[in-house]
């Protein structure tokens, strides 16, 4: 298949995920308009698709006011924070064990320094919750504030490049919040043990939400997964992440068109890797109870296509015959390198399973985790993606296909 069509149809894709769609995140419409274009795109190049439905949250807010001592402060609603219209006293805390010892009980408690330095995982997150996190949020539950205000700084490798980030996002948690930057924190410290006047206009609507998975092929030895999440976070274009990676998807899914191959291929669109509940990833892994042996390998997708620097395919747990044809993929295509191993992304959900994966993401990412200030904010946008770079990969893994 020619290289200039595939080009064409990486740059209408993109454009259609992140302009024509203007917003991916779990619940929402445009999420809902993303799953339906990629099965039917997926399904007209001869694909068998299954859609999965899942309960999800949208999410819709109105800004957030702070007066203090006469003072105005800017603060910004936690996403899937309950609301609230309130006046009480403020009380902080920069540490569990300030945390532990002051009386926040119907006050304002604002939370700052140590305690603030990174996004708390939401109390029911299953694939990484620290036991830090889970004590933080036991004793705001146990203390119950009637709001929280939360000074953040930066912390890429957790929450992308969002400043300030929510400290809390969880629409399991029930106490009204808000987040403010490092500086609004430190003039609202003067505050403390006056009263403060808080307004919050936030309410989370229920919802749907689906996996798209696509199969072709036999169902002889074990089958070879390969995802991408469909979602994106609230107010980016996820071009990067992961419009990309559901793009490679499509083109690799128009390079098999006439794959005929003995073993079972899947596709899967995934729909919650920047979701708080996850939600898409705990469907997915309840289908697959108990069937994770029958898998040979997991391909995951998120990041690629970055116009700094190769693609990285970074290897976890190959076995031999596997690891040196994915190394010769690696040497057969100039734009791909191994990288090094990271967890951030849905293959953990397989690697914890005992199913082999090859991560596949910008090698630009990896070398500047932490501190990029890209995903999960408006720069995730169409000008930072290279189009030829996510063909490159889906003829890198076309190749790796066909040749295992």
């Amino acid at each position: 298949m020619k290289t200039n069509h595939l080009h064409h149809k990486a740059t209408n894709y993109l454009e259609t995920l992140c302009h024509a769609i203007t917003e991916r995140s779990v619940g929402s419409e445009g999420n809902r308009q993303a799953t339906r274009f990629f099965e039917s795109q997926i399904s007209s190049f001869g694909w068998e698709t299954e859609t999965s439905e899942f309960e999800a949250m949208d999410w819709q807010e109105g800004g957030a006011t702070l007066q203090a001592g006469g003072e105005s402060f800017t603060v910004l609603v936690s996403p899937y924070s309950l609301g609230c219209d309130l006046k009480a006293r403020l009380v902080n805390a920069s540490s569990v064990e300030e945390l532990e010892q002051v009386e926040a009980g119907g006050k304002i408690l604002l939370l700052h320094g140590e305690i603030a330095k990174e996004q708390l995982m939401p109390k029911n997150f299953v694939f990484y919750n620290p036991e830090e996190h889970q004590r933080i949020i036991a004793l705001l539950e146990e203390e119950q504030p009637a709001a929280i205000i939360s000074a953040t700084g930066r912390n890429p490798s957790l929450a992308g490049g969002v400043y300030p980030f929510p400290l809390i996002e969880d629409g399991d948690f029930d106490i009204p919040s808000v987040y403010m930057t490092e500086e609004q924190g430190q003039r609202l410290l003067a505050y403390t043990g006056e009263a403060v006047t808080l307004m919050s206009i936030s309410r989370s609507v229920p919802a749907k939400g689906y996996n798209v998975i696509a199969r072709k092929g036999g169902e002889s030895g074990k089958r070879i997964v390969i995802t991408a999440h469909i979602d994106a976070k609230r107010g980016t274009p996820g071009a990067i992440d992961n419009a990309s990676g559901v793009v490679i998807l499509l083109l690799l899914a128009e390079l098999l068109t006439d794959y005929q191959g003995e073993r079972m291929l899947e596709l899967v669109a995934l729909n919650g890797e920047d979701y708080y509940a996850a939600s898409g990833q705990m469907l997915y892994l309840q289908h697959n109870q108990g069937r994770f042996g029958d898998m040979l390998l997991n391909i995951n997708i998120d990041g690629a296509g970055y116009t700094q620097g190769k693609t990285a395919l970074s290897f976890f747990d190959l076995p031999e015959e596997l690891l040196n044809k994915a190394k010769a993929t690696v040497g057969k295509f100039e734009g791909l390198v191994e990288g090094e191993q990271w967890f951030q992304g849905d293959h953990s959900i397989f690697i914890q399973n005992g199913c082999p994966a090859i991560a596949v993401t910008s090698q630009w990412f990896l070398e500047n985790i932490a501190n990029q200030e890209i995903t999960h904010t408006p720069k995730d946008n169409l000008e930072i993606v290279q189009p030829g770079k996510l063909v490159e990969v889906a003829k890198g893994l076309e190749w790796f296909i066909k040749s295992e």
